[in-house]
């Protein structure tokens, strides 16, 4: 192949991971600077920002273009936040390879209170996550909420605005963006559990390109892979969408897998937490496994 075209959305993120991208396929095949192009979309999850993702189709609406353009061969791959993928994957394409995963924790910004536990009494929370929103109210369940679209630079304007008093941002992101500096405390995985594949940059292809496949396979990082596959089964058994309070980590340690993930009420007044140790080799079935535990516990009290 002469040229690999990636497709991205085009917010500063999500080119910042396309570039990331880019510069590892260069690196690991000692390609010219030309043999990588970036091509952007906009997504109708981006044209849609005035109103919460739960309402308007969940995940999907992230990846449904670059979907699209994989199967009609406009794009070579596509790079997304796999926090952004939903459960089921469209049948013809795949993920091949994962980047090293970033910090997987939630980041708390405000300009009112040093973490969550000092905000004023009522204070107002922004943000676009049925998850952060529940696992907030389950230790502040006397804050207020208001909803916080748009990119990591569109949410902080929103909070420099003040029309909230604190917010929520995936650590990761801020951290690729060069945006540490607007952390205000990182939040304890213990006291809120990430998103299922938050952190992860995920490449997918079209399942018919094997040349492209094999091109990507020295940029795989598999401890990033298995946790990933284990996180997405939890989701798989819960049918996990933007209306589903969910979250999931998995991590390899001294060999062994070790996954942790809850379900919760959307007023956080409710949490099933579920743990699971094994194998590696057995990530999507643990996760899956963690996930049909949860859905039995929390029945019809869980958000589908």
């Amino acid at each position: 192949m002469n040229r690999i075209l990636i497709g991205t959305r085009g917010s500063p993120l999500a080119l910042a991971q396309a570039h990331e991208t880019r510069d590892r396929l260069l690196a690991a095949h000692s390609w010219a600077a030309d043999a990588v192009e970036i091509k952007t979309f906009t997504t109708t999850g981006d044209r849609i920002g005035d109103r919460p993702l739960s309402e308007i189709g969940g995940k999907g609406l992230f990846t449904k273009e670059l979907e699209e353009a994989l199967f009609a061969g406009a794009i070579d791959i596509a790079v997304h936040s796999m926090k952004d993928m939903p459960a089921k994957m469209p049948e013809g394409l795949s993920v091949v390879a994962y980047l090293p995963r970033e910090d997987a924790r939630d980041a708390f910004i405000s300009f009112a209170a040093a973490d969550l536990a000092t905000l004023p009494h009522a204070a107002i929370l922004g943000s676009s996550s049925v998850r952060r929103t529940a696992q907030a109210l389950r230790v502040r369940p006397d804050l207020k909420t208001v909803s916080f679209r748009g990119n990591v630079q569109t949410r902080l304007q929103k909070l420099q605005d003040g029309v909230a008093h604190a917010t929520f941002l995936a650590s990761a992101g801020l951290n690729r963006l060069g945006l540490a500096d607007k952390i205000t405390c990182l939040m304890p995985m213990e006291d809120m559990l990430p998103a299922v594949a938050q952190g992860a940059i995920g490449i997918q292809i079209n399942q018919r390109d094997d040349a492209v496949g094999k091109i990507l396979a020295p940029l795989n990082h598999e401890a990033t892979a298995v946790a990933v596959t284990c996180e997405r089964g939890f989701m798989a058994a819960l049918d996990g969408s933007c209306r589903t309070p969910i979250a999931g980590h998995a991590v390899i340690e001294n060999g062994f897998l070790k996954f942790r993930g809850e379900a919760l009420t959307l007023d956080g007044a409710h949490v099933f937490t579920v743990t699971r140790n094994g194998a590696p080799a057995d990530a999507w079935r643990m996760g899956y496994d963690a996930g049909e535990e949860v859905k039995l516990r929390g029945g019809k009290l869980i958000a589908y």
